[in-house]
C-alpha cells in the first residue's frame, strides 16, 4: 500500500475441473526444505565522519552515500546486493513451480466497471498477462474497439497510463503516463473520435489529475522540475496549479493557484458536472485541506474560500446551481455531508444533511442520487438517498466486503459497482437505481472456489485494551495446531482504510494451506479521524503494538507459531514492519518491508516526504518529537549481535515518492548487524517505482521470489 499523496487518496468466477485444478496446485510437504548456500553479503563502505546532532544527541550515518542515487558507487552496491539475493532465489527447488503457477492463476480475463464518455462506454480489459490493461470503446450495439493500448508505449511494458480525462462531450481525452512507475508524467491530448494527437506533450507533471474547461484547455498540477541530478530524490514542496489553452506552449500556462503567492505542499483541482465551478483543494500535508471554488459563470472570477481550516477533509461531491454539497469531517470525525449555497457557504452556514454516525461515511454521486457508503468495522455498507437527503433504501451486497462504484453522470439509469473481498474474486454488479436492483455485470473467472475457503473477522485486544478487528483467511478443514504457516499484512498510516480484497498472488499461499490474516490497527481510517491520530506522532507506538498483539492472538489462539509467521507491509506499511521486526525480532520468522520509510529522522528531506509530517512529525520539532522518533525509527534500531527474522527488503530504483535510499541504507545495516543464520536480503528491482503502473511480468517475478522466500524460510516444501 503506498502513501499516498494528495488526489491518490483504485477481475473476474467459473471454475476448471477438479482434476485439472489438482494436477495444476502445489503439493505441500512440511519440513526438510532443501538446504541453501547463502553467499557472503558483500561489505558496505561506512563513512564514519558522517553525523548528525539533534537536540544534543549524536546520530551517526556511516550508510548515508546511498542516498546518492545517481552515483557509480550506489548502482555498484544495487548490483552486488541483487546478485546475492537473486543466487539464493535461483536456488529454491519450488520457486520455479511457484512462478508457473501465478503465471496460470493470472491468465484470465480482467475488467473494470464501464463508465460513459460522449457517444460511447469506455472500460478496461487486461486478456491474461498482458503488461497492462488496455482501454476499449464501444457504442450501444457495436462491437468494442481498443482505444488505447499501453502496451503499445514501450517494448518491456514498463510505460503504463496513469490516469485519462474526457471532456463532457467526450470529443477530447487527455492522459497520463508513467515511465518506469515514475510519480512524474506525461500529458498527451487527443482527438476521441479519431484517436489522433493533436498538440505537444506536457513534461513534468506530478501528483496531477486533468480537469477539462470546456474544450479550450485544462488545469493540472505540478512542481517545478529538479536538477537532473537529483530527479529521484530532490524534495518537490511547492506545488502549482496551471491552466493550459489547447494550441499554446507550455511554457505560457498561466499560474492560477500555488507558487509563492500562496505556497502549499499540495494542490488538486477539479470541476463540478456543470462545469459551473473550479473546485481547488490546497494542503501542506496528507491530512487536512483547504477548499477553494471559482464561479466560471462570472468572467475574471476570484477564486473564493469554502473553507480554510486544513486540519479536516473538505470535499464537493456534487452541485445543484449554486448548492454545494459538501463531504467534511469538520465537527465530525467519521464525516458528514453538509450543503451550503455559494456565496454563503461559510461552516456556520452548513446544513447537515446525512449526520455523522458511528460509521465512517464516504460519498459518491451518480443518476441524481446520493450514495452513501459506509465502513462498518472495515467492510462495507452502502445507503441511497435522494439529493434532498432523504433515505431511499439500505443496497442489497453480496456479503460482507468491499463495494467500490456507485458513481456515474447525473442522467445514468444504470450504474455500476464492484464487490469483493478475500474470498470474493471482484464481480462487476450493475445497479439500477429507480428500483434498487442489481444484476451481475462481468466475474471472474480465475481458478478459485470461494466455497473451499474461509474468511472470518475476529477482534482481539491491544497492549493498552483497544479492541481491534481481524479478518483472517484460510481453507476449510485447517487444523489449528499452531504447525501452519501465515502472512500477516498491515499498513496502519495516512487515513487509509484495509478493506477485504481479493488477490490472486494469495492464492498460493491458501491453496498450499497457509492463513492470511489483515488487522485494521491505528492510523488507518477504518473508524474515522480519531482512530487515525490515535497512531500518529506521538502515538504512532499503537500502530506498532496493534500489529504485534495480532501476531501474538494469532499464535494464542493456535493458527501458527513464530516459526511460522511473516510479515508484510508497503510504503508506511514497510516501516510497520521495519518497526516491529526490530522490536520483536523473536516473534517472526519472516519479514517483507516493501518499499517502506525505514529512517525517520530523515524522511522529510527527499521528494514529497515533508507532507507526511502530520502523520510522522519531524526530528527537528522538538526534543521529545525526536527522541520519540529515534526510539523507533527501524534504520537506527537495528542492534549488533541480534538474530532478526529472515528478511527480503523491497524497493525499486525509480520509485520517487519512498526513496530506494530508506531501504538500501535498512538493508546494509541488517546485514552488518544480523548474527542469525537466515537470510536477510534486498531485491532491488529496476526500472521500477512505488508500485503503481508495474507490469504484470514484474508483479509476477516478485511474487514468486516472495512466496518462495516465505516458504523456504518457514520450512514448507511446497513441490
Amino acid at each position: 500500500m503506498n502513501i499516498y499523496h494528495r488526489g491518490t487518496k483504485g477481475i473476474l468466477c467459473c471454475f476448471f475441473l477438479a482434476a485439472f485444478l489438482f494436477s495444476c496446485q502445489l503439493t505441500k510437504k512440511d519440513h526438510n526444505v532443501s538446504e541453501i548456500k547463502l553467499k557472503e553479503y558483500p561489505e558496505t563502505r561506512k563513512d564514519t565522519t558522517v553525523e548528525d546532532v539533534f537536540f544534543g544527541t549524536t546520530v551517526k550515518d556511516p550508510y548515508r552515500w546511498l542516498e546518492n542515487d545517481t552515483s557509480l558507487a550506489t548502482a555498484e552496491w544495487v548490483k552486488a546486493r541483487n546478485d546475492v539475493t537473486f543466487d539464493y532465489l535461483s536456488q529454491i527447488p519450488f520457486r520455479e513451480n511457484i512462478r508457473e503457477r501465478l503465471e496460470q492463476l493470472w491468465n484470465y480475463e480482467k475488467f473494470s466497471a464501464p463508465f460513459k464518455e460522449g457517444d460511447w462506454t469506455y472500460f478496461y480489459k487486461n486478456d491474461g498477462l498482458q503488461n497492462q490493461y488496455v482501454l476499449y470503446r464501444q457504442k450501444e450495439g457495436g462491437e468494442p474497439e481498443v482505444f488505447l493500448d499501453p502496451n503499445e508505449f514501450s517494448k518491456d511494458g514498463t510505460t503504463s497510463l496513469a490516469g485519462i480525462s474526457f471532456t463532457r462531450d467526450g470529443s477530447l481525452a487527455a492522459y497520463l503516463v508513467s515511465e518506469g512507475g515514475s510519480d512524474w508524467r506525461k500529458v498527451i491530448v487527443m482527438n476521441a473520435e479519431n484517436k489522433e494527437i493533436i498538440e505537444d506533450t506536457l513534461m513534468n507533471v506530478k501528483f496531477s489529475g486533468i480537469a477539462w474547461q470546456g474544450n479550450e484547455g485544462f488545469y493540472y498540477s505540478s512542481y517545478d522540475k529538479p536538477s537532473e541530478g537529483s530527479r529521484l530524490s530532490a524534495m518537490t514542496d511547492r506545488h502549482k496549479l496551471y491552466y493550459h489553452r489547447l494550441g499554446t506552449s507550455q511554457a505560457s500556462d498561466r499560474l492560477v493557484f500555488g507558487g509563492d503567492e500562496t505556497p502549499r505542499r499540495y494542490i488538486g483541482a477539479y470541476l463540478t458536472e456543470d462545469e459551473r465551478y473550479l473546485v481547488i483543494t490546497a494542503a501542506n500535508t496528507t491530512t487536512g485541506n483547504e477548499l477553494y471554488i471559482r464561479d466560471l459563470q462570472q468572467a475574471g472570477g476570484d477564486i473564493i474560500p469554502v473553507v480554510r481550516n486544513m486540519e479536516n477533509e473538505h470535499t464537493i461531491v456534487a452541485n445543484q446551481d449554486s448548492l454545494l454539497y459538501i463531504l467534511t469531517n469538520l465537527d465530525a470525525p467519521n464525516q458528514q455531508l453538509v450543503t451550503a449555497v455559494a456565496g454563503a457557504h461559510q461552516p456556520d452556514n452548513w446544513n447537515v444533511l446525512i449526520p455523522e454516525t458511528e460509521n465512517v461515511l464516504g460519498v459518491s454521486t451518480g443518476g441524481g442520487k446520493l450514495f452513501a457508503r459506509y465502513l462498518k468495522d472495515a467492510t462495507s455498507l452502502v445507503q441511497q438517498y435522494d439529493m434532498d437527503g432523504k433515505l431511499e433504501r439500505t443496497i442489497d451486497l453480496p456479503g460482507l466486503g468491499s463495494a467500490g462504484g456507485f458513481s456515474g453522470k447525473e442522467g445514468q439509469d444504470t450504474l455500476y459497482y464492484t464487490f469483493t473481498s478475500y474470498i470474493y474474486p471482484p464481480t462487476i454488479f450493475s445497479y439500477h437505481p429507480d428500483s434498487g436492483t442489481s444484476e451481475v455485470y462481468r466475474k471472474a473467472e480465475v481458478q478459485f472456489d470461494p466455497e473451499a475457503y474461509v474468511s472470518e473477522q475476529v477482534f482481539y485486544t491491544s497492549k493498552d485494551g483497544t479492541r481491534i478487528p481481524m479478518i483472517i483467511t484460510y481453507k476449510k478443514g485447517l487444523e489449528k495446531d499452531g504447525s501452519n504457516p501465515a502472512m500477516l499484512y498491515g499498513y496502519g498510516g495516512f487515513n487509509i482504510s484495509l478493506t477485504p480484497g481479493f488477490s490472486v498472488s494469495n492464492i498460493i499461499l491458501l491453496e498450499n494451506g497457509g492463513i492470511y490474516a489483515v488487522p485494521n490497527i491505528r492510523g488507518g481510517g477504518e473508524y474515522g479521524e480519531d482512530w487515525h491520530l490515535a497512531g500518529t506522532k506521538m502515538n504512532k507506538q499503537n500502530v506498532f503494538d496493534d500489529f504485534i498483539a495480532a501476531a501474538e492472538y494469532l499464535i494464542e489462539h493456535k493458527y501458527t507459531s513464530s516459526e511460522r509467521l511473516a510479515i508484510a507491509g508497503g510504503s508506511n506499511g514497510g516501516l510497520l514492519v521495519g518497526a516491529c521486526m526490530t522490536q520483536r525480532p523473536e516473534l517472526f520468522k519472516v519479514a517483507f518491508p516493501a518499499v517502506g520509510v525505514l529512517d525517520m529522522l530523515r524522511y522529510h528531506e527527499f521528494t514529497a516526504g515533508a507532507g507526511w509530517a502530520y502523520d510522522y512529525g519531524t526530528a527537528g520539532d522538538s526534543k521529545e518529537m525526536f527522541e520519540y522518533l529515534y526510539g523507533y525509527s527501524p534504520y537506527h534500531n537495528l542492534r549488533p549481535g541480534t538474530d532478526y527474522p529472515a528478511t527480503l527488503v523491497t524497493t525499486a530504483e525509480h520509485d520517487d515518492r519512498v526513496v530506494p535510499a530508506h531501504s538500501f541504507k535498512f538493508a546494509a545495516r541488517l546485514q552488518e548487524y544480523h548474527s542469525g543464520e537466515d537470510p536477510v536480503l534486498i531485491r532491488i528491482e529496476t526500472k521500477a517505482g512505488h508500485g503503481a503502473g508495474k507490469p504484470t511480468s514484474k508483479i509476477i517475478e516478485e511474487q514468486a521470489d516472495k512466496w518462495a522466500f516465505f516458504f523456504q524460510n518457514v520450512g514448507v516444501d511446497i513441490r
